[in-house]
């Protein structure tokens, strides 16, 4: 090998470690997928020199699951799409290898971005894993044919495909905790902190403007001996059943929150007491009529709720909201008792 050759690959060396260098440094600091895509996209396509760049990932997986759990932004669309697991794994077979393709482009179209429609002649898939498990690809298309063809040597792009891994790897993670923090893992309903956070703004804003604001405190009767009767898994699914149907029947602007166990919170902004209540009795009949089945069998639904209102003359406080919402629910489940 000539002299100048080799000092021409040993800068060509120095140039694309350095081009690396630069994207750690503009893409560690990201812990929102929001900023994650956006960021990726800009610079691999300033720093590299390509001209479409875009994430597919695979529905259903580890690192799709937060972007699954809220609706994508049409900022994000343009950075990404969700593929499902079939689809996706008949353009890609080999994991551990960047894709190169020139030719057959049209299978590939359905990678596109839904908002965004641009022609290629060149494509690069690069395959992203999170703890060793393909979750999707970053892919890069280029009008000319002769960019990302069958002979283009990958190895860059195979530690691109490292170093995006682990990138994408520690957003996912941080997106996870984020989640977790202000939700319920079993039921994916907001938790108590979050409930409580939401509740004391709204309160605030119901007092300055004296506007509707009506609590509904929700207990699940007879839970105890579903966990006895038919065991814990059962339980499990009841709670979600129970999440899922309140979560249909309530608006977007309500909050439901499992508090803890088989205690439910609905907070229902601009609304009064009365239009609680008949919400909440309509819940309860709806369940009612609409047992769980469970392994051949129907598991009958009962609710005991209490409703309590902003605007009552003896609430003056967020947590009195709420603790009177509680005492009305055990006033109820008592008097069924005593009826008993």
């Amino acid at each position: 090998m000539r002299h100048d050759t080799l000092i021409e690959r040993v800068h060509e060396i120095e140039r694309v470690a350095e081009k690396y260098h630069l994207l750690e440094t503009r893409i560690l600091g990201v812990l929102n997928f929001r900023d994650f895509f956006q960021v990726l996209h800009e610079q691999i396509g300033d720093i590299f020199g390509v001209p479409h760049v875009w994430f597919s990932l695979i529905r259903d997986e580890e690192a799709a699951a937060p972007l699954q759990r809220a609706a994508l932004s049409s900022k994000l669309r343009r950075y990404l799409n969700l593929v499902e697991p079939e689809s996706f794994g008949k353009l890609i077979r080999r994991t551990d290898k960047p894709l190169l393709e020139n030719e057959n482009l049209a299978p590939y179209l359905m990678l596109l971005p839904e908002s965004e429609r641009f022609s290629f002649k060149s494509l690069a898939m690069v395959p992203v894993s999170i703890n060793g498990t393909l979750v999707g690809s970053l892919n890069l298309a280029d009008p000319s044919p002769r960019r990302f063809h069958p002979g283009y040597n990958a190895v860059h792009l195979e530690r691109l495909a490292v170093k995006v891994s682990l990138f994408l790897s520690n957003v996912t993670a941080h997106e996870n905790l984020q989640y977790l923090a202000y939700h319920d893992p079993l039921t994916e309903l907001h938790n108590r902190r979050a409930m409580e956070q939401t509740l004391e703004r709204e309160f605030s804003r119901a007092q300055r403007y004296n506007s509707q604001l009506s609590l509904a405190f929700i207990d699940l009767d007879l839970f105890k001996q579903v966990n006895d009767t038919y065991g814990h898994d059962c339980g499990d699914a009841l709670l979600k059943y129970i999440a899922e149907g309140m979560t249909e029947m309530s608006r977007q602007s309500d909050m439901v929150t499992r508090l803890a166990g088989d205690e439910f919170v609905l907070l229902l902004p601009e609304t009064g007491k009365a239009q609680a209540t008949i919400l909440l009795q309509r819940m309860s009949d709806l369940f009612a009529e609409q047992p769980m089945s469970w392994n051949g069998e129907e598991i009958a639904v009962r609710l005991s709720f209490g409703v309590a209102s902003a605007l009552e003359d003896t609430v003056d406080s967020a947590a009195g909201l709420m603790k009177l919402a509680d005492e009305r629910v055990y006033q109820k489940k008592r008097a069924r008792r005593g009826d008993g």
